[in-house]
């Protein structure tokens, strides 16, 4: 298990709405029984608890740009964190052409999928690791080692404060639990403090197993048995869960970010008039298309496709 300011983000998931149907979304953004958007207060303190914290800080769904305070929530976190600091998650839907500007303006990283392509495929959170295994010091050894704590993010959401972003994300799914307070410095946990929030969703969840992993195309949420008796009467669409054998697979997975290249999001990008260049930490920065020049953050990329192609 990671410290939090070991992570490279902490997401602010100011809503769970989702135009996308997508499969084994680990936002159950098809399943919770009702979207949130965080009131615009809430908002700010969680953008409050994070000024000093030295990392990235994301904002993130669902669907950010679906929030109806978005604009106003770029422009308070503008105020308090610098933009260096900040990053963007989002599919750029169609009708928020509009946000262009102040997506520039706020945000030096932005990461964009939309998942239209079928190479994209995502493991489910649902498969419970504790119907997989049967030991549970072995269970618990496995969790302590969960690829998606040491490589994601921690998480703020309207049940509070998380040490890790599925974690949260089941909060909302089941109605349970509560994360820590939102103040600040709550960033400063360490993993002796996770145990309770572990015990409440790391049993429950499957990403520290091997299991299937689904085309995102798929509209199907991959659930292990115990997980669907206690969902199937309270989840917005149970007919998308399919109930999944619970033990680990033998199968060669795909590559499951092998659609994280410039080309592709470019495409998405200008949808909003935006091109993306790699920056110096190798992540996506926006600018408007209609820039004129090369802007100097552009250096480092054409610095490292020269030297890549030998170019002179």
């Amino acid at each position: 298990m990671r410290a939090i300011l070991d992570m490279d983000t902490t997401q602010i998931e100011i809503t769970n709405a989702c135009p996308k149907a997508c499969g084994n979304c680990t936002r159950f953004c098809q399943l919770v029984k009702k979207p949130y958007f965080m009131p615009l207060a809430e908002v700010k303190r969680a953008i409050d608890s994070m000024v000093g914290y030295p990392k990235m800080v994301g904002i993130m769904g669902g669907e950010p740009l679906l929030h109806p305070d978005f604009k106003k929530i770029c422009e308070y976190l503008h105020k308090k964190i610098p933009p260096e600091q900040c990053g963007l998650w989002s599919i750029f839907p169609e009708g928020f052409e509009h946000h262009a500007d102040v997506i520039c303006e706020t945000f030096k990283h932005v990461f964009i999928n939309d998942h239209s392509r079928a190479d994209i495929f995502h493991q489910s959170p649902l498969v419970g690791i504790q119907e997989i295994y049967e030991d549970k010091k072995e269970m618990w050894f496995i969790i302590s080692h969960c690829w998606a704590q040491e490589s994601w993010s921690a998480s703020i959401n309207p049940r509070g404060a998380w040490f890790c972003e599925i974690a949260a994300s089941m909060s909302m799914l089941y109605s349970e639990g509560q994360g820590w307070p939102v103040e600040r410095e709550w960033w400063t946990a360490i993993p002796a403090m996770f145990w309770e929030q572990m015990q409440m969703f790391c049993p429950r969840c499957g990403f520290a197993a091997k299991t299937d992993l689904r085309c995102s195309q798929d509209p199907i949420d991959d659930v292990s048995p115990l997980n669907y008796e206690a969902l199937k009467k309270i989840v917005r669409h149970p007919e998308r869960l399919k109930i999944y054998e619970p033990k680990e697979t033998e199968k060669a997975q795909p590559e499951m970010a092998a659609y994280k290249d410039t080309v592709y999001r470019n495409r998405i990008a200008a949808r909003y008039g935006i091109r993306l260049y790699i920056n110096d930490q190798h992540f996506w920065s926006p600018v408007k298309s209609s820039d004129k020049y090369i802007s100097v953050p552009m250096r480092p990329m054409i610095e490292e496709l020269a030297e890549r192609f030998g170019a002179r």
